[in-house]
């Protein structure tokens, strides 16, 4: 077998920010096999100034696993554990690699484009024009669930735009998520938690920064609005370590990005733990090109979740790869009418 990388920038279509910051490009990777004729492909997606891999030696690890591919999946996995989006990407190109048509990773109903997958519609932080624009927009294409990012404007203009739509739509109309990337103060969040849950929201997605274990569980324990957990969960590896800061924060949800958490067998761990205790989850993607995109969107209809999940990120680029992958009516679909398009 053989193996080789390379390095891909997607370029926004335009700016998108989060209270971490506005994002332009987004650096991803993509590892490519080649065995006995047939080739896979997986991406690596990694998220600068998140992953926990984010290292200097990233892409020397990469070299790494293309000259030792021969150590076969499972071998590689276990010396990866500290590069989770690496273990994403070369589970993908396994599984990429045994498939008679490369990018059906996992055979169903979705794959096959007879099914699709409820998901939310996104809105990026802005000023306030920005941000309406972009919800008008999500309604009129069908999207009965939308995210907005929070905590890099003004609080009360934010609430104002949530007032906004909620005078309009109901909860039955629209279902409101809010993702705070870890903008509040322990100090405030609780009261910040009081007035967006007024506005009878699904839940709000990391609300204070990670590994403030005793802060996060005393605000899970009396929030007003349902919390799930995001960053929270990057950096831990073991199962008896993802039990433990379950156990210990009791959120009402997670939130499960495989590039971010170690692949489809470090993400299966979460859930496991999250069930044996009652919490809930859905998978999103890391913005991802197409083609990590496809992997996590295949995998995430095999969970069978009726969530809505977090898998519409595919149109955010200029140069993303041309896929089967559209959103119709707040839904991903499989066309295969369209073609895959992309050399590596």
């Amino acid at each position: 077998m053989k193996a080789e990388y390379k390095q891909y920038i997607l370029n926004f279509k335009r700016p998108s920010g989060t209270s971490r910051g506005v994002m332009t490009t987004k650096e991803t990777w993509f590892i490519k096999l080649e065995h006995q004729g047939k080739t896979g492909v997986g991406e690596c997606g990694i998220l600068r100034g998140l992953s926990v891999d984010d290292r200097p030696d990233y892409e020397e690890k990469l070299k790494w696993v293309c000259n030792n591919i021969h150590l076969g999946l499972d071998n590689l996995l276990s010396e990866l554990t500290a590069y989770p989006s690496i273990q994403f990407g070369l589970e993908t190109a396994y599984k990429s690699l045994g498939s008679s048509d490369s990018f059906e990773l996992f055979p169903s109903e979705f794959s096959r484009g007879k099914d699709g997958i409820p998901i939310n519609g996104l809105v990026w932080m802005g000023n306030e024009d920005f941000m309406r624009t972009q919800i008008k927009d999500k309604i009129e294409a069908g999207f009965s669930c939308i995210k907005l990012k929070i905590g890099a404007i003004d609080f009360q203009t934010e609430l104002d735009i949530l007032k906004s739509i909620r005078k309009e739509f109901s909860v039955s109309d629209i279902e409101l998520r809010v993702d705070a990337n870890g903008a509040f103060s322990t100090e405030d969040a609780l009261e910040k938690l009081k007035q967006l849950s007024e506005y009878q929201l699904h839940s709000i997605e990391q609300p204070i920064k990670a590994q403030q274990f005793e802060a996060m569980s005393k605000l899970c324990d009396v929030t007003p609005l349902p919390i799930a957990l995001d960053e929270e969960l990057i950096g831990v590896f073991s199962k008896a370590n993802k039990q433990t800061l379950l156990q210990t924060i009791k959120p009402q949800y997670i939130i499960l990005k495989p590039s971010l958490v170690g692949g489809f067998g470090g993400s299966k761990d979460w859930i496991n733990a999250a069930e044996d205790l009652n919490i809930k989850w859905w998978i999103t993607s890391a913005l991802e090109s197409n083609i990590g995109l496809n992997a996590i969107s295949q995998w995430t209809y095999t969970l069978k979740s009726k969530m809505p999940q977090g898998l519409g990120t595919g149109s955010l680029f200029t140069n993303n790869f041309p896929s089967p992958l559209i959103v119709k009516n707040g839904t991903l679909h499989y066309n295969l009418k369209q073609h895959w398009k992309f050399n590596l």
